[in-house]
């Protein structure tokens, strides 16, 4: 990207500098916000600012776009007003009757879009198992498939897909592979490296991690007709991120590596102690070496394996939601990757087609005492 600074420089030292770039006319360390919505013509009625209205682009926009976009070494990425909307934009890009595969298991509003509203846009929709590289491969229709979506970990259940081998198998039949790695972070995986070709983010989550901002993200590793359409699709739609948002935005990247890497920490401690706890049928969590997907996390995910978290409780559904009503410092509360931690009862806001056990309770870490965090679950489980 023209501007980048020098490549000598770690990706987190260059989000905590916003990429360190200056604003000449203030000489503002900050970035500054753009909140104009149109712009000035030139004398011959062109627009080389760049700038000419609010909806299809604006300065602020691509300065967090370029944060992204160097976070997961990536050419270039789009900004969204949620993570659905960046989503549903590469999925509406593909051409009537393309058929896409999908996991079962994953965020469960994108799911519930697909299984009920792709039809509608002409999209052919195939979930299938994405812990196993040979059930997509069984699903692969070459010549039809256009895209294969993936996320891993994969929400609430956190299961673990092989990025590298879907994306040779992918290939291989003439289909693409995104990937939801709102959860990874590009702190600890990069997708594109793995083969894949776009990735998206919920930048609600870890990105901002203030839980002060609804955004979405898309990241390609090819600026090609498809990022064209996509790029049309938001444009059209009116998709794109607002100025305010944007600003807090940046403002959270800035500290992502810092966030991500003590929550992950956290996470790790515990569900190692939550692994032996008495009122627990299981901990679900990709750092276990119990996990069925560790030895492909540990491979993919280099330094951590994330800040979310599940547990299974054996007395039943009842009992995880008396739990959760207990915990004083875990709030109750949808979303995921904020400073505070979270617990939620998934079955309960998915609803009876979710795949979510209804014993499973899902904890999202944040950047508390662990100690803390560790007396508070326990308690709560404990109690009668």
């Amino acid at each position: 990207m023209p501007g980048d600074p020098s490549p000598r420089f770690s990706p987190r030292s260059l989000a905590v500098q916003a990429l360190g770039r200056i604003d000449e006319p203030s000489r503002a360390l900050v970035p500054p916000i753009h909140l104009s919505t149109t712009y000035i013509r030139d004398p011959d009625n062109q627009y080389r600012s760049g700038n000419c209205y609010g909806r299809p682009d604006n300065p602020s926009v691509r300065e967090a776009e370029a944060i992204i976009a160097m976070l997961e070494a990536a050419p270039a990425a789009m900004l969204f007003g949620s993570g659905m909307s960046a989503a549903t934009a590469l999925f509406l890009s593909l051409e009537p009757g393309a058929h896409v595969i999908v996991p079962e298991v994953m965020y469960w509003g994108l799911r519930a879009w697909l299984v009920i509203d792709a039809r509608a846009f002409g999209l052919l929709v195939e979930p299938v198992d994405a812990s196993r590289p040979e059930a997509i491969a069984a699903a692969l229709r070459p010549g039809a498939t256009r895209l294969v979506w993936l996320e891993t970990p994969a929400n609430p259940l956190w299961t673990i897909t092989d990025i590298a081998a879907v994306a040779a198998l992918a290939h291989a039949a003439g289909a693409l592979v995104a990937v939801d790695s709102t959860c990874a972070t590009p702190v600890f995986t990069r997708p594109l490296a793995l083969g894949a070709d776009l990735v998206m983010h919920a930048a609600t989550k870890y990105l901002n991690g203030h839980s002060d901002v609804v955004a979405g993200a898309l990241v390609t590793a090819r600026e090609d007709d498809l990022w064209a359409r996509v790029r049309r699709t938001r444009t059209v739609l009116g998709q794109i991120l607002g100025p305010l948002e944007t600003y807090l935005l940046i403002r959270g990247m800035r500290t992502l590596d810092l966030r991500v890497r003590a929550a992950a920490a956290s996470a790790m401690e515990l569900a190692l102690r939550l692994s032996d706890h008495p009122a627990l049928a299981a901990v679900l969590y990709p750092g276990l070496e119990g996990h069925p997907g560790h030895a492909v996390a540990a491979r993919q995910m280099v330094g951590g394996f994330g800040g979310m978290l599940s547990i299974r409780l054996r007395a039943g559904a009842a009992a995880a939601i008396a739990t959760a009503a207990r915990t004083r410092l875990w709030k109750r509360a949808t979303s995921l990757g904020g400073v505070e931690s979270l617990i939620e009862h998934r079955a309960s806001v998915e609803g009876p087609d979710s795949p979510c056990p209804s014993d499973l309770l899902r904890l999202s870490v944040g950047i508390e005492d662990v100690e803390d965090l560790s007396a508070d679950i326990d308690q709560a489980l404990r109690a009668p």
